[in-house]
């Protein structure tokens, strides 16, 4: 049946995929039902697997996003008492918190990426390097989490990194075919039943941590029912933002107020009843050029709650979506109502060429061309960069390698660049892109600039463009760099203010007589510190005041160290300096933060670390173990802060790590090679974004007694605490 409905995307409209549905329907039932009667029972094959047993979310497993299928299950709240729940928590607030859309034309996003809940339903990781991400936030203002599931819940993973970014994100309710119409049959049975199911979706969305719901009823509803219809949206919309203010319930152009499906391709007199008591309406994407403007008009002073709809698969869409996505953009952006994009993952399903990372670049940056930049950032201190999309081959800490195997996971995504796609890269002599494949200094993620230059000359390339107030506290900018020969690189950092105008400063490690008059100041780094855990790393760190300012632009620099002593400089003039050389160099990450936001990490006596859920496996003398650990300060206090990194040491019989004897981390490295210590060894497990973090069918050695978890906080600033100091929970496994 899936593969069904991946064949039937391909057609343009609802009304022939409905027509299909009844069709195949009508066929396939006798054939399957004839079938059943004619094929001979398979139970009693020895040799066939038996069937993976039906999910039950009540039982310690894995834990993973999952959406909810029935009414019963809304109903009973059911969901709250799964055992996935704590871990489905978003725990990344929205900033700034509690606001409202900004009054201007809004780009949403709603995402329908191969059915939704694939790799992203993992919420501790998956292990694809490939999945599928978005890392354009800056181009967004609204993200809708899709699926053809009745109640379709974000993962958190998507919340996270949205809410990171500033963008609000909704949940999906939708009702469908013949099932969908049983379901709005009971759900608007009553104006109560209406009332009672609206707030069971508000509880959710506000104990999950998204902001609302985009409400998508693809079935004829009864016109006896279409008061109580009303009833729910206007009940859902007002029980949202009681609860969470800014939150957001928005209509899809289906249903009509005389209870027809009837897509209206533009906002009317037959869908405004329902823009009317909700938050805005998504129109169907098979509108007509005139239908922006006319749709403005009908809203009023609500035009930009008007989001008109992009098929980015180009099924009947205006201009054809796809590589063509900006035709339609433009002409939304004209008659100055909102857009709403529906399916960008047609770069990824596609296999668009020559790859993912790049084609999906050049699409988004044709949404930048059209539409332009909706966020900014910086905004707030502290600030923090690693460039990690929520995907990799490896991950890094403070530059040492941890992990060196696939891993996704879009919780990890830190604040995302605003890298320019150029569109003939032989007319830029670096390229500039987050290579998964090259070393980072944390997380997985890293700017990788690679070309050639020339001595004299430098390359500007846009990192972020902040909105960051300076006050009257010095603020420190840390950067790490990792470099070949003489290819440096520096920050340029632009200011302004409506008294002293615009500043240019650049940030470099020695004085750039060949370009500096284009900076009004250089600060040089006169002694950049290497990183001791991770050679070849140099840490570059500047106190920097400009109290009235506003940071507004952060650029890399890329520029070739020249020579120091005259001898040297006369050598080089001697010899051909104008001619390109190779360029090499990896931007680990950007901290931004004043003095005082120092962290100070609870020592390991401050935490409760409990262990539970015990589960032993394994045979013919191997063990494993599933567990599930979770943490919390004493005293009831809220924890502050945002990831834990997650490690586990083996420890064998009376062998005791001594207090005050670092915990190495050799997983990655031959014996002897971290100094000769390999007798005590911690290994990576992975991070967790709530106070909890389950392990699956871990494999003990025959010779280990005990396993000691240790849980690492980590700030939003990029620190995080000693590994001895931090908290840990001991499991004596002998004799298990």
């Amino acid at each position: 049946m899936l593969r069904l409905l991946y064949f039937l995307r391909l057609f343009k409209t609802r009304r022939t995929l409905l027509y299909l549905h009844n069709f195949f329907t009508s066929i396939l039932k006798p054939i399957t039902n004839l079938i059943a009667k004619i094929m001979p029972n398979q139970s009693d094959d020895h040799n066939s697997d038996p069937p993976p047993p039906p999910f039950d979310p009540s039982k310690p497993s894995i834990p993973i996003s999952y959406p909810i299928n029935s009414l019963e299950d809304l109903d009973s709240a059911s969901y709250f008492t799964s055992f996935h729940y704590p871990f489905n928590k978003s725990t990344v607030p929205l900033h700034p918190p509690n606001s409202a859309l900004p009054p201007r034309p809004r780009l949403l996003v709603c995402h329908d990426m191969q059915g939704g809940y694939v790799d992203d339903k993992w919420i501790q990781g998956g292990h694809n390097s490939g999945a599928y991400a978005i890392w354009h936030w800056y181009l967004i203002d609204v993200f809708v989490y899709f699926s053809h599931n009745l109640v379709t819940l974000p993962p958190p993973c998507w919340t996270n990194t949205a809410h990171r970014h500033g963008v609000k994100v909704l949940g999906t309710f939708i009702t469908e075919w013949d099932e969908g119409a049983a379901i709005c049959k009971k759900l608007l049975s009553t104006k109560e039943s209406a009332h009672k199911y609206a707030e069971r979706l508000a509880e959710l969305a506000v104990a999950l941590g998204f902001d609302g719901w985009l409400l998508n009823l693809e079935v004829k509803v009864d016109i006896g029912q279409i008061p109580n219809l009303k009833e729910f949206v206007s009940h859902l919309t007002q029980t949202m933002h009681s609860s969470l203010p800014g939150s957001l319930v928005i209509w899809y152009d289906s249903v009509t107020i005389d209870g027809e499906l009837s897509w209206q391709n533009q906002l009317n007199e037959k869908n405004k009843p329902f823009f009317d008591i909700s938050d805005g309406i998504f129109i169907n994407y098979t509108w007509k050029e005139a239908y922006p403007k006319l749709s403005a008009r009908v809203a009023g002073d609500r035009k930009f709650d008007v989001y008109l709809g992009i098929d980015v698969f180009g099924r009947g869409t205006f201009g054809g979506g796809q590589w063509t996505t900006n035709v339609a953009l433009d002409v939304i952006k004209k008659d100055d109502v909102s857009a709403a994009v529906f399916a960008p993952g047609w770069v990824y399903e596609t296999k668009q060429p020559p790859d993912f990372q790049t084609a999906q670049n050049r699409w988004w940056a044709l949404v930048e061309k059209s539409w332009g930049i909706v966020q900014n950032y910086p905004k707030v201190l502290p600030f923090y960069s690693n460039f990690d999309q929520g995907r990799g081959n490896h991950i890094s800490i403070d530059g040492a390698e941890v992990l060196s195997t696939q891993w996704n996971n879009i919780s990890s995504q830190s604040f995302q660049p605003f890298l320019e796609c150029v569109d003939d890269p032989t007319s830029n002599t670096i390229d500039v892109r987050v290579d998964c494949s090259e070393v980072s200094f944390s997380g997985g993620g890293n700017l990788t600039f690679k070309g050639t230059l020339e001595a004299k000359a430098y390359v500007s390339t846009r990192l972020f463009l902040g909105e960051l107030f300076m006050g009257g506290l010095p603020v420190r900018f840390t950067y790490s760099v990792k470099s070949e020969g003489n290819s440096q690189v520096g920050l340029s950092l632009e200011f302004s203010s409506e008294m002293e105008g615009k500043k240019k400063l650049l940030l470099a490690s020695q004085e750039t007589n060949q370009f500096s008059s284009k900076f009004d100041e250089t600060i040089v780094l006169h002694q950049p510190t290497k990183s001791e855990t991770a050679p070849g790393w140099v840490i570059q760190e500047s106190n920097i005041s400009m109290n009235g300012y506003t940071l507004t632009e952060i650029r890399a620099i890329c520029y070739r160290k020249q020579p120091e002593n005259s001898e040297h400089k006369s050598e080089a003039r001697s010899k051909t300096t104008q001619d390109p050389a190779e360029y090499f160099a990896v931007l680990g990450h950007i901290s931004i933060s004043t003095s005082v936001q120092n962290t100070e990490f609870p020592p390991s006596t401050s935490w409760i670390v409990e262990g539970k859920d015990v589960e032993w496996g394994g045979s013919q003398g191997s063990k494993t173990l599933s567990l599930k650990i979770s943490w919390k300060l004493k005293d009831g206090w809220s924890s502050r802060f945002p990831r834990y990194n997650i490690y586990v040491e083996k420890l064998k019989k009376q062998a005791v790590r001594p207090q005050g004897r670092k915990l190495e981390i050799p997983a990655l490295a031959p014996p002897n090679a971290r100094n000769g210590k390999t007798e005590v060894a911690g290994e990576y497990l992975g991070e967790s974004q709530v106070e909890a973090f389950y392990v699956s069918d871990f494999i003990i050695p025959s010779a280990i007694s005990s396993l000691k978890y240790i849980i690492q906080p980590c700030d939003s600033g990029g620190a995080s605490q000693v590994l001895d100091d931090a908290p840990f929970f001991q499991f004596n496994v002998e004799g298990q």
